[in-house]
């Protein structure tokens, strides 16, 4: 057999080391080296992958990588081909549940990891979510339909729109949940964007997403695919909601409004959180549990108000110090309709921002305040500076989420593009709590490792 057969994707140096100790690809081997035994499964190496390592997937399920350079020797202990394709099987149907849809945008639900080339296979269609996932089947009769194949980075307003479009579809089809399968890396922008796109539901629509595939042991994706599906098929919430892991344990999932949901760490599995306020709900093995009840309920007479809209020419502007007016000048310069500030403090900019705001307003360009610190509320009459940008034509926007507040002007300005005034009015008037009238104790929590009543607690969660 050739190269490409035995040891796929290797290269020199590590291409002699395994034909020395004859452990083809897929070998379980004991490899000694000087950083001490590694036992596990040899791995294809992805096509763009450097030459220096060896991929090994260790008896625990995680992957790492043996420097060619560190190895000693390698003891070939047995031989276990592995096909990464996912399974499928025909899905049952039940007339006594749910009918659920599922759209996929691209994002990682129930997935294998093609390791030659080091991309993420999707499970999709019916029967390869039941093949992955087979307690689907208990939950609801899943229909699936693929819109997009991009990466989160990659979804923008003209995704938004054929979501929304489809949302509407699939409620006049009568649905009774919707899922939206998503990468996470986006997930909050798309959930404020349906927010507004699809008012009044009468069902839920769920986003799920997840933060490690299906090969690995510690994956959240199927978890949070059986707890969305229950959402959609059986919840009474019916808001744009994101369902994803809790941010202690990985027995339940949270949903978080789409209005107050944040992703907040770059790879904990608990990485989304409302903000501002508390989830909605808590979901464990199908048991919904309210934690608020301002929820809007399902309710199937309910007609959809499917309204598809952005303006492109909307921005989000992150204020740093030093920052200069070009950039203002500038946005106005391109035609930028609408402007969201992040702004420092109660919600402040630099002086030497005033001349460019004033233009702003000269020249019909809306522009708002909000904070980047992400709790709190914009407090612009307490300081001078402050009260300075309010005569200048900037709206506060109490406690709305920066991204959510883009999000949010952007739909009003392709709803209302010639129509300042209900723009304006709009943005002022809370839709879905995405501007609250206080923020509860619990709504600000931030666990600062390292002080004792911190450590006391964590005590009590790991141990």
């Amino acid at each position: 057999m050739s190269d490409a057969d035995d040891f796929p994707g290797y290269r020199e140096p590590t291409l002699s080391i395994l034909r020395r100790f004859d452990t083809p690809v897929w070998s379980d081997i004991r490899a000694h080296t000087t950083r001490g035994l590694f036992e596990g499964l040899i791995l294809p190496r992805a096509e763009t992958a450097d030459e220096a390592h060896i991929s090994l997937k260790l008896v625990s399920g995680y992957n790492v990588g043996l420097r060619h350079d560190t190895i000693e020797s390698i003891e070939k202990v047995g031989y276990r081909p592995a096909d990464y394709r996912v399974p499928e099987e025909e899905f049952p149907f039940d007339p006594d549940k749910p009918r659920v849809i599922l759209f996929g945008t691209g994002g990682t639900i129930a997935s294998r990891l093609d390791y030659r080339t080091g991309a993420v296979i999707p499970a999709f269609s019916p029967g390869e979510l039941y093949g992955s996932v087979p307690e689907l089947a208990d939950v609801c009769n899943l229909v699936t339909e693929k819109l997009f194949g991009v990466f989160s980075e990659n979804i923008d307003a003209g995704h938004w729109k054929i979501l929304a479009e489809r949302c509407g579809q699939a409620i006049e089809d009568g649905y009774q949940g919707i899922v939206i399968g998503h990468g996470t890396d986006t997930m909050h922008h798309t959930a404020a964007a349906l927010t507004y796109m699809v008012a009044d539901s009468p069902i839920p629509i769920v986003l799920v997403g997840s933060q490690r595939s299906s090969d690995r042991p510690s994956s959240d994706a199927a978890q949070s695919l059986i707890n969305a599906s229950s959402v959609a098929a059986h919840g009474d919430i019916a808001e744009v909601l994101v369902c994803m892991f809790g941010p202690t344990s990985e027995r339940y999932n949270l949903l978080h409004r789409g209005t107050r949901v944040r992703k907040m760490h770059s790879s904990f599995r608990s990485t989304f959180r409302t903000l501002g306020d508390v989830p909605l709900a808590m979901i464990e093995k199908g048991k919904i549990d309210p934690i608020k009840h301002d929820y809007v309920r399902r309710d199937p007479t309910r007609t959809p108000d499917v309204q598809p809209y952005f303006e492109d020419k909307t921005t989000l502007l992150y204020y740093y110090p030093n920052m200069q007016p070009d950039i203002l000048h500038a946005l106005i310069d391109n035609g930028y309709k609408g402007i969201i500030l992040a702004g420092t403090g109660l919600g402040h900019v630099n002086s030497i921002q005033f001349e460019a705001l004033e233009r702003a307003r000269d020249e019909g360009v809306q522009v708002y305040m909000t904070l980047q610190t992400l709790w709190g509320f914009v407090q612009m009459y307490v300081y001078e500076t402050g009260r300075e940008i309010l005569e200048r034509g900037v709206v506060p926007l109490a406690n709305m989420l920066p991204e959510v507040a883009y999000v949010k002007l952007g739909w009003a300005l392709g709803r209302w593009p010639n129509e300042p005034e209900k723009v304006r009015e709009f943005m002022t008037t809370p839709v879905h709590s995405d501007m609250t009238a206080g923020e509860p104790v619990e709504g600000y929590l931030v666990f600062q490792g390292g002080v004792p009543e911190v450590q006391d607690f964590l005590k009590t969660i790991w141990s």
